[in-house]
């Protein structure tokens, strides 16, 4: 079984202009001067804004090459720059879950899988998440365990979160 491990959050350095936030080459340099450990390092990455005390997610990533080469390509800074742009204050941070290094070919089937399971996560939290594929919400629910049911959870639905190990059902 493949294990990962979460590390971060990492803020990610932007500058500020006049008419708002962006993420230059020089950012992008200091962050991995920074975070160099990280850099050849597999997994996923979830690029998120920490704001009022909370986080939430915008982005959901995997490199199956390294996260140096894939966190900041030009197709998913355009998705940061847009979630950016949606905050007129906050930090923007990134986590990694990783996956330990092996010699070897990296466990991808696992990173698929992961990303995935992030994006599911990720999409419950933030229906606005910017990924393209996989963020198709799921047409069923269990009212008081896994949906957009606000009423309150019945005793039963209680008693099967905890059988399940979930967490109590967020209130909206």
């Amino acid at each position: 079984m493949a294990e990962f491990t979460v590390n971060g959050p990492f803020e990610v350095p932007f500058y500020q202009g006049a008419g708002g936030r962006t993420i230059r080459d020089d950012d992008i340099a200091e962050f991995w001067r920074k975070h160099a450990t990280y850099s050849s390092e597999r997994g996923c990455y979830v690029f998120s804004m920490r704001a009022g005390g909370g986080l939430t997610p915008g982005y959901v990533g995997k490199a199956t090459k390294t996260l140096k080469q894939e966190v900041f390509t030009g197709h998913k800074l355009s998705r940061y720059q847009q979630f950016l742009a949606d905050y007129a204050k906050g930090t923007p941070v990134l986590f990694f879950v990783t996956l330990p290094r092996k010699k070897g070919k990296p466990n991808v089937t696992a990173i698929n899988q992961l990303e995935r399971y992030l994006i599911d996560l990720a999409v419950t939290a933030n229906p606005d998440l910017l990924n393209v594929k996989g963020t198709q919400q799921d047409e069923w629910g269990i009212k008081g365990v896994k949906g957009r049911d606000p009423g309150t959870p019945s005793k039963a639905a209680k008693l099967f979160r905890k059988m399940l190990g979930l967490e109590p059902e967020p209130k909206r």
